[in-house]
């Protein structure tokens, strides 16, 4: 394997400088106030048109792009990152942030206005996690006149993982009328065909040598519908969800099954081509291929994959003296309110106070899943005996219908942050409502 020469960028100039002076000179540089960002990000909300049905017109869509960063978007854990956002788009809008816990940024609707067309907002998030972050405009639902895309956003293990590649995934459901049009998501599907893409392609190929490791980054882009997917004939290490480490398990079939938002970092050792299959729990199809081409010599045989870097989340959670508290979601009569009609000046779904665990019983009353999304913080999924939790974080859970999901985290980021709640249905709204960290 050749060495790799790294050339020093911004991030890492600003960086080695800031460590070089120390906290206080930094300050000094930067006015004697806050800290150098260390990276910079430019997001652009723009028009786009995607390939979707092949020797046809292309389909008119909204997307989150990223300006000037042609392999995506790559921080790093500890970045000071000053967010550059430009609305190109005919109505107000903001990113929402999925995975970056504790920044103020990451939730738009907290009192912050959206952006407006034709205008720029800076903004600046400490990124304190290692992992798979997404970004979207899915709290505006409501005022999208075209589907939108997603945007991945990796943030770097400050040491080195043992893999040969890192590549994104991104999973996407459109519906499309039979002019080729596409439905945004929360309007009447009526008339559509479903249609699944991976990194914007109906049949995408990963090319790879055999005996590679690869760092596979699964994100169920959708917006409403759990799914399966599956490479065949290979073992699906599961290494991180929702952005943060687990403890590595075999995923179950070779299946990851993903809610809406949901991220699962996998790896996947290489040893011959292969499908990926995806289930939407009606059907399963082929949505892309792995071709394996020439074999990869190694001095030792590839090892069982050691577990991620820590983010630091708690090892333990005090569920005995949690703060414990019943979510009814959806219900119209609990405080839940379309996002178009969302408040701050509305009652919280719950106080608690900073430092403190807490324990929701989250009960989905709604005849088909619903989807649970939890800002400012990473819950652990509880056992059904509450004696115990899963040996992961997530942000996103899907609840089957009629059932009651339990999980504990720990407030441990001040402020207001939002919860959220849709069915697993094209047409419904998503709601939300918000909870206080004093």
């Amino acid at each position: 394997m050749k060495p790799r020469i790294l050339a020093p960028d911004r991030r890492q100039v600003l960086a080695g400088l800031a460590a070089s002076l120390g906290a206080p000179a930094a300050g000094f540089l930067a006015g004697g106030a806050a800290p150098l960002p260390t990276a910079q990000v430019l997001l652009q909300a723009r028009p786009a048109t995607l390939d979707l049905r092949p020797g046809q017109p292309t389909t008119a869509i909204w997307e989150l792009a990223a300006a000037s960063h042609t392999r995506g978007v790559h921080l790093r854990r500890g970045d000071l990152c000053e967010v550059v956002f430009r609305n190109d788009l005919p109505v107000p809008l903001a990113p929402a942030w999925y995975g970056l816990n504790g920044a103020a940024v990451a939730d738009p609707q907290r009192g912050r206005a959206p952006t407006a067309p034709g205008t720029t907002e800076t903004s600046t998030i400490s990124v304190l996690s290692a992992g798979t972050l997404l970004t979207d405009f899915r709290l505006f639902e409501d005022r999208l006149k075209q589907p939108a895309r997603p945007l991945p956003i990796i943030a770097e293990e400050t040491g080195l993982v043992a893999v040969d590649r890192d590549e994104v995934l991104l999973i996407e459901e459109w519906r499309l009328r039979q002019d080729g049009s596409a439905v945004p998501p929360g309007q009447d599907p009526k008339d559509t065909t479903a249609l699944y893409t991976i990194n914007g392609q109906t049949s995408f190929e990963l090319s790879a040598s055999g005996n590679e490791r690869l760092r596979l980054r699964f994100i169920n882009g959708s917006q409403r519908s759990v799914l399966a997917i599956k490479l065949e004939g290979h073992e699906v290490r599961v290494m991180a969800l929702d952005g943060q480490p687990a403890e590595p398990f075999p995923a179950r079939n070779g299946a990851l099954v993903l809610a809406p938002g949901a991220r699962a970092d996998a790896f996947v050792d290489t040893a011959r081509s292969a499908q990926f299959l995806l289930h939407d729990g009606k059907e399963a199809r082929r949505i892309g291929a792995l071709m394996v081409t020439g074999w990869l010599e190694r001095r030792a045989p590839l090892l069982p994959p050691r577990p991620l870097p820590s983010n630091d989340l708690p090892e333990r959670l005090d569920l005995k003296g949690a703060l414990r508290l019943d979510v009814v979601l959806g219900a119209p009569d609990t405080g839940w309110a379309r996002t178009a009609n969302f408040s701050t000046a509305s009652d919280p779904a719950f106080r608690t106070k900073a430092g403190r665990t807490v324990m929701l019983a989250l009960k989905n009353p709604a005849p088909v899943a619903t989807v649970f999304s939890l800002h400012g913080h990473h819950f652990r999924l509880l056992d059904k005996l509450d004696d115990g939790w899963k040996p992961y974080w997530l942000d996103t859970l899907a609840i089957e219908p009629g059932q009651t999901e339990r999980i504990a985290f720990a407030a441990t980021s001040p402020g207001r942050w939002l919860i959220e709640s849709v069915v697993t249905d094209w047409s419904a709204p998503r709601l939300v409502r918000w909870y206080g960290v004093e």
